[in-house]
Protein backbone atom coordinates (compact mmCIF):
# COMPACT_ATOMS: atom_id res chain seq x y z
CA UNK A 1 0.00 0.00 0.00
CA UNK A 2 1.32 3.48 -0.97
CA UNK A 3 2.30 5.30 2.47
CA UNK A 4 0.43 8.02 2.02
CA UNK A 5 -2.86 6.02 1.68
CA UNK A 6 -1.84 4.22 4.74
CA UNK A 7 -2.14 7.67 7.21
CA UNK A 8 -5.64 7.20 6.48
CA UNK A 9 -6.96 3.63 6.00
CA UNK A 10 -4.46 2.17 8.18
CA UNK A 11 -5.50 1.87 12.15
CA UNK A 12 -2.14 2.50 12.99
CA UNK A 13 -0.20 5.61 11.35
CA UNK A 14 3.55 4.32 9.84
CA UNK A 15 6.50 5.01 11.38
CA UNK A 16 7.81 8.53 11.25
CA UNK A 17 6.80 11.35 12.65
CA UNK A 18 3.09 12.76 11.38
CA UNK A 19 2.49 16.58 12.34
CA UNK A 20 -0.31 19.25 12.51
CA UNK A 21 1.58 22.67 11.75
CA UNK A 22 0.22 25.91 11.96
CA UNK A 23 2.24 29.26 11.07
CA UNK A 24 1.30 32.51 10.73
CA UNK A 25 2.14 35.93 10.04
CA UNK A 26 4.06 38.05 12.16
CA UNK A 27 1.75 40.23 14.42
CA UNK A 28 -1.31 38.79 13.55
CA UNK A 29 -1.99 37.90 17.08
CA UNK A 30 -2.48 40.37 20.07
CA UNK A 31 0.55 39.76 22.88
CA UNK A 32 -1.92 39.91 25.63
CA UNK A 33 -4.87 37.44 23.74
CA UNK A 34 -2.08 35.14 23.16
CA UNK A 35 -1.09 35.76 26.57
CA UNK A 36 -4.20 34.85 28.30
CA UNK A 37 -4.64 31.96 25.96
CA UNK A 38 -1.36 30.86 27.26
CA UNK A 39 -2.17 31.04 30.76
CA UNK A 40 -5.46 29.15 30.63
CA UNK A 41 -3.41 25.92 29.12
CA UNK A 42 -1.00 26.48 31.94
CA UNK A 43 -3.90 26.05 34.26
CA UNK A 44 -5.47 23.04 32.55
CA UNK A 45 -2.27 21.35 32.33
CA UNK A 46 -1.44 22.03 35.76
CA UNK A 47 -4.92 20.79 37.03
CA UNK A 48 -4.51 17.76 34.50
CA UNK A 49 -0.90 16.69 36.89
CA UNK A 50 -3.51 16.21 39.75
CA UNK A 51 -4.94 13.01 37.89
CA UNK A 52 -4.03 9.55 38.20
CA UNK A 53 -1.50 8.61 36.14
CA UNK A 54 -3.59 6.68 33.51
CA UNK A 55 -5.77 9.93 33.07
CA UNK A 56 -2.85 12.04 32.32
CA UNK A 57 -2.06 11.77 28.56
CA UNK A 58 -5.76 12.57 27.34
CA UNK A 59 -6.17 15.06 29.92
CA UNK A 60 -2.66 16.89 28.56
CA UNK A 61 -4.51 16.29 24.72
CA UNK A 62 -7.92 17.73 26.12
CA UNK A 63 -5.64 20.91 27.17
CA UNK A 64 -3.81 21.23 24.21
CA UNK A 65 -6.76 21.19 21.62
CA UNK A 66 -8.55 23.69 23.59
CA UNK A 67 -5.69 25.92 23.22
CA UNK A 68 -5.37 25.20 19.83
CA UNK A 69 -9.29 25.87 19.18
CA UNK A 70 -8.82 29.50 21.06
CA UNK A 71 -5.61 30.01 19.15
CA UNK A 72 -6.62 29.60 15.96
CA UNK A 73 -10.47 31.55 16.65
CA UNK A 74 -7.94 34.66 17.30
CA UNK A 75 -6.18 33.99 13.93
CA UNK A 76 -9.37 33.36 12.31
CA UNK A 77 -11.08 36.75 13.71
CA UNK A 78 -7.94 38.78 12.07
CA UNK A 79 -8.03 41.92 14.14
CA UNK A 80 -4.76 42.83 14.65
CA UNK A 81 -1.73 42.42 12.05
CA UNK A 82 -1.31 42.01 8.00
CA UNK A 83 -3.39 39.47 6.10
CA UNK A 84 -0.89 39.17 3.01
CA UNK A 85 -1.51 35.55 2.55
CA UNK A 86 -4.88 36.77 0.81
CA UNK A 87 -2.28 38.08 -2.32
CA UNK A 88 -2.44 35.30 -5.00
CA UNK A 89 1.45 35.94 -5.37
CA UNK A 90 1.78 35.33 -2.00
CA UNK A 91 -0.07 32.18 -1.67
CA UNK A 92 1.71 30.73 -4.80
CA UNK A 93 4.86 31.26 -2.90
CA UNK A 94 3.87 29.37 0.24
CA UNK A 95 2.01 26.93 -1.46
CA UNK A 96 4.39 25.68 -3.74
CA UNK A 97 6.95 25.76 -1.41
CA UNK A 98 4.99 23.35 1.19
CA UNK A 99 5.01 21.21 -1.94
CA UNK A 100 8.40 21.11 -2.27
CA UNK A 101 8.85 19.71 1.18
CA UNK A 102 8.16 16.22 -0.72
CA UNK A 103 11.33 16.79 -2.07
CA UNK A 104 13.12 16.32 0.81
CA UNK A 105 10.97 13.11 1.69
CA UNK A 106 8.16 14.70 3.16
CA UNK A 107 4.47 13.59 2.41
CA UNK A 108 2.74 16.29 2.28
CA UNK A 109 -1.30 15.10 3.57
CA UNK A 110 -3.00 18.66 3.45
CA UNK A 111 -2.73 22.17 4.16
CA UNK A 112 -5.15 25.51 3.79
CA UNK A 113 -3.78 28.61 3.82
CA UNK A 114 -5.73 31.82 5.20
CA UNK A 115 -5.56 35.50 5.12
CA UNK A 116 -2.74 35.37 8.38
CA UNK A 117 -1.65 31.84 8.99
CA UNK A 118 -1.19 28.40 7.33
CA UNK A 119 -2.24 24.86 8.62
CA UNK A 120 -0.85 21.78 7.25
CA UNK A 121 -0.46 18.17 7.85
CA UNK A 122 2.98 16.23 7.20
CA UNK A 123 4.67 13.30 7.25
CA UNK A 124 7.97 12.46 7.43
CA UNK A 125 8.53 8.46 7.31
CA UNK A 126 11.13 6.96 9.64
CA UNK A 127 14.81 6.77 8.52
CA UNK A 128 14.49 10.18 6.68
CA UNK A 129 17.30 11.67 8.01
CA UNK A 130 15.54 15.21 7.48
CA UNK A 131 14.93 17.23 10.85
CA UNK A 132 10.97 18.17 10.56
CA UNK A 133 11.99 21.67 12.31
CA UNK A 134 14.70 22.57 10.46
CA UNK A 135 12.74 22.02 7.41
CA UNK A 136 9.82 24.19 8.51
CA UNK A 137 12.65 26.93 9.47
CA UNK A 138 14.38 26.39 6.15
CA UNK A 139 11.07 27.02 3.89
CA UNK A 140 9.60 30.04 6.86
CA UNK A 141 13.01 31.80 5.42
CA UNK A 142 12.85 30.78 2.12
CA UNK A 143 9.03 31.63 1.48
CA UNK A 144 9.49 35.34 3.85
CA UNK A 145 12.78 36.22 1.30
CA UNK A 146 10.51 35.66 -1.53
CA UNK A 147 7.54 37.32 -0.43
CA UNK A 148 9.44 40.40 0.68
CA UNK A 149 10.49 41.00 -2.47
CA UNK A 150 6.62 41.38 -3.85
CA UNK A 151 5.41 43.41 -0.74
CA UNK A 152 8.75 46.21 -0.90
CA UNK A 153 6.15 49.07 -0.81
CA UNK A 154 4.13 47.38 2.30
CA UNK A 155 6.68 45.48 4.52
CA UNK A 156 9.50 47.59 6.12
CA UNK A 157 13.08 46.12 5.69
CA UNK A 158 12.95 45.26 9.71
CA UNK A 159 9.88 43.92 9.78
CA UNK A 160 9.44 40.09 10.13
CA UNK A 161 7.27 38.28 7.76
CA UNK A 162 6.24 35.31 9.74
CA UNK A 163 6.00 34.85 13.45
CA UNK A 164 8.37 33.14 14.69
CA UNK A 165 8.20 29.48 15.36
CA UNK A 166 5.42 27.18 14.59
CA UNK A 167 2.62 25.40 16.54
CA UNK A 168 2.95 22.31 16.43
CA UNK A 169 0.42 19.18 17.12
CA UNK A 170 1.95 15.28 17.29
CA UNK A 171 -0.91 13.22 15.20
CA UNK A 172 -1.69 10.50 17.68
CA UNK A 173 -3.45 7.73 15.24
CA UNK A 174 -5.36 7.83 12.32
CA UNK A 175 -8.46 8.74 13.54
CA UNK A 176 -7.46 11.64 14.50
CA UNK A 177 -5.41 12.24 11.37
CA UNK A 178 -9.07 11.91 9.40
CA UNK A 179 -10.85 14.13 11.59
CA UNK A 180 -7.41 17.28 11.42
CA UNK A 181 -8.20 16.40 7.49
CA UNK A 182 -11.31 16.94 7.43
CA UNK A 183 -11.12 20.83 9.69
CA UNK A 184 -8.78 21.76 6.79
CA UNK A 185 -11.25 20.42 4.29
CA UNK A 186 -14.12 22.55 5.89
CA UNK A 187 -11.09 25.38 6.97
CA UNK A 188 -12.68 28.14 4.54
CA UNK A 189 -16.23 27.26 4.38
CA UNK A 190 -16.85 28.08 8.00
CA UNK A 191 -14.68 30.43 8.67
CA UNK A 192 -16.84 32.50 5.56
CA UNK A 193 -13.48 32.39 3.01
CA UNK A 194 -15.60 30.92 0.53
CA UNK A 195 -14.99 31.12 -3.58
CA UNK A 196 -11.44 31.60 -4.64
CA UNK A 197 -9.94 30.69 -1.09
CA UNK A 198 -11.71 26.53 -1.68
CA UNK A 199 -9.94 26.42 -4.73
CA UNK A 200 -6.06 26.09 -5.54
CA UNK A 201 -3.64 27.41 -3.84
CA UNK A 202 -5.30 28.42 -1.13
CA UNK A 203 -6.39 24.75 -0.36
CA UNK A 204 -4.69 21.34 -1.17
CA UNK A 205 -5.35 18.22 -0.36
CA UNK A 206 -3.38 14.75 -1.60
CA UNK A 207 -5.39 13.19 -4.56
CA UNK A 208 -5.86 10.43 -2.66
CA UNK A 209 -7.99 12.27 -0.19
CA UNK A 210 -10.00 14.34 -2.35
Amino acid sequence: MNPVASLITGSNLPAGETLFVTFRLAGSVSTRAFRALYQERQTAQDAARLLPAPELPAAFRRAEKLFFLGFDALLDAATVGPVFLEKEKIADIVAAELLLLEELGFLVVAFVLLPNHVHALLHLPAGSGVSFYKALELLQQRTAAQCRRLLQATLPPEADFWQTGSYDYPVHDATELRRLLTYLRTHATRTGHAGRWLDWPYRYVAPAYE
